[in-house]
């Protein structure tokens, strides 16, 4: 079932679209809302259908109930009379449009897919004049799902979880509609206390043909309590291996990533190595397995070398107390993201997917 929205003041719709104002919030009898619509107003500027009207959803989400699954949703943005700014982000706050922008009479029509596994799909709005024209809601079997399996540094935030990113949150900017992310990583998991927790069968009950799936562990893997340590030279690999295997039963292409480094620096401005032989046996996995292999601990390296000790936590969780909201006590995290770090390591993934020429994802990204 396709769903298809028509936003602005109370009124007829165009044929074959819901109408939806300002003021209806979310209600479960319905399937539809908005949630935080404090501040949402309506606007028609002419009789135009679809464009002449519109929704302003200020600091809002827009949420539809629909069967799980992937979608290509289409949302089209724009007034008449006055340039627009929006910021959009989809499920499990993946950030799909920042600081989107039109000009006076310009009606944008952008397309993106939403991986939905709670039977919501939430479209949550930012900006300094976001809006809302029209929406459309399709399903789709024909998207590539791009899995992730993975700890904290790679997870989405719970939602009120800002400042806080995984650089999986973050992927879907740099892909066109085409492709869907599935982000399953979860905070304090292992290689292996992911798999025990039934994660990964989860992933291949979803995973089809031509799907990928991105494998980044070894944050917790170092841990000591016996749930979720691994031995890099032994069930490291072992476990790694399960998700290579798994993947390939699928037709699905596993790639390898190896762990994003922390924020640690010696007096010589370089960084310490908190991972040491776990990125050993990541490269060595890859190279005896023939996997694919985006080396992302070289890559911060490179890249909080560069910035250093200073500027590197604008990339961590770090804040002055009273900076963030919801650390209102201040934070020095040398080890997970702010949403600007969050984005900045997805863009050092996005760049290994181009140099690797993982096909056929390259001619899916923006």
């Amino acid at each position: 079932m396709t769903f298809r929205f028509d936003f602005g003041p109370e009124g007829a719709a165009k044929e074959g679209y819901t109408k939806v104002s300002a003021d209806e919030a979310y209600d479960s009898s319905r399937g539809y809302g908005f949630v935080g619509g404090e501040q949402v107003t309506a606007v028609r500027r002419n009789d135009e259908p679809l464009t002449g009207d519109f929704c302003i959803p200020f600091d809002a989400k827009f949420i539809v109930d629909v069967p799980n699954g992937n979608y290509l949703v289409t949302l089209v943005i724009g007034d008449a009379i006055a340039p627009t700014h929006t910021t959009l982000k989809t499920n499990r706050e993946h950030l799909v449009l920042r600081d989107f922008k039109t000009v006076t009479g310009q009606y944008a029509r952008k397309q993106f897919g939403v991986n939905v596994r709670d039977g919501k799909l939430k479209l949550s709005f930012g900006g300094i004049a976001p809006r809302m024209n029209s929406l459309e809601i399709a399903p789709s079997q024909q998207q590539i799902t791009l899995f992730l399996a993975g700890d904290s540094t790679v997870t989405d935030p719970d939602e009120g979880g800002f400042p806080f990113s995984g650089w999986g949150q973050m992927l879907s900017y740099f892909f066109r509609h085409d492709v869907v992310v599935a982000n399953h990583a979860i905070g304090g998991r292992s290689s292996k206390s992911f798999i025990t927790e039934g994660r990964l069968d989860a992933i291949m009950e979803a995973m089809k043909e031509g799907d990928f799936l991105f494998i980044q562990f070894g944050h917790n893997d170092q841990k000591s309590d016996e749930e979720r340590f691994t031995d890099p030279a032994t069930t490291y690999k072992d476990y790694l291996k399960k998700y290579i295997d798994a993947a390939r039963t699928k037709n699905a292409t596993p790639v390898l990533v190896t762990s994003v480094h922390r924020r640690y620096f010696g007096d010589d401005g370089k960084l310490q190595d908190t991972h040491k032989d776990y990125l050993v046996a990541v490269r060595q996995l890859a190279a005896d397995e023939g996997v694919a292999l985006i080396d992302l601990a070289e890559k911060s390296r490179r890249l909080f070398e560069e910035l250093g000790p200073e500027a590197t936590k604008s990339i961590f969780l770090w804040g002055a107390p009273g900076e963030w909201i919801n650390l209102s006590n201040g934070v020095q995290d040398n080890t997970h993201f702010q949403e600007n770090g969050g984005l900045r390591i997805a863009e050092l993934v996005a760049e290994g997917i181009r140099e690797l020429n993982l096909s056929p994802l390259p001619i899916f990204m923006k």
